[in-house]
């Protein structure tokens, strides 16, 4: 009984957090040999949070090197902004997921959200 009614207490509930797109990016050359490229999306509904860490990780969660202009962004709330990630073709061939991990500061705890979109 009281299961059914968190339950639906929590799918009425509005979720509020950043999203980022596309959900499943691909790679495409660069304008430099041996470099790949995607362009990505965030949009920011958080009104208390303005910086998210962008990473890219591997199947196993392991961080693979990147190279963005800004590898933390400053996203005011409701805006868009659109970056591009490059990396090398041997480690995109690693690159599983990309995401953007929002952080902000609670009563002595460390709040964050992590949202992430899969390589094709």
């Amino acid at each position: 009984m009281y299961r059914s009614i968190i339950l639906s207490l929590l799918l009425c509930s509005n979720a509020i957090a950043h999203e980022m797109t596309p959900t499943y990016p691909t790679w495409e050359s660069s304008y430099m040999e041996g470099i790949k490229k995607t362009t990505m999306a965030m949009f920011n509904r958080r009104p208390d949070v303005e910086y998210y860490e962008i990473g890219v990780f591997d199947d196993k969660w392991k961080p693979v090197p990147f190279v963005t202009s800004y590898k933390i962004i400053n996203l005011k709330y409701l805006s868009h902004v659109k970056f591009d990630v490059y990396m090398s073709a041997k480690h995109s061939a690693k690159a599983e997921y990309i995401c953007s991990t929002s952080k902000l500061r609670g009563d002595n705890v460390m709040i964050s959200s992590k949202i992430c979109s899969r390589f094709k």
